[in-house]
């Protein structure tokens, strides 16, 4: 049997965000020592998860 390692698919994509929030962030990486792509990745997976009910309904009614 041989070791199967999968690979993540990225996407490379550019957003304009506030010089303080970057400064933020920036803290937050020096703290956890993660990467600044990481941070990002973290903070939209757990926005997406804890979106609000009427939120919730328009992403499903725009799936379709």
């Amino acid at each position: 049997m041989k070791l199967k390692i999968e690979k993540e698919e990225y996407i490379n994509k550019t957003f304009r965000l506030s010089k303080n929030l970057v400064f933020e962030m920036d803290k937050v990486c020096d703290c956890k020592n993660i990467s600044l792509n990481k941070l990002v990745d973290i903070c939209i997976r757990f926005a997406l998860e804890n979106c609000e009910d009427d939120d919730e309904a328009k992403n499903r009614k725009c799936k379709k």
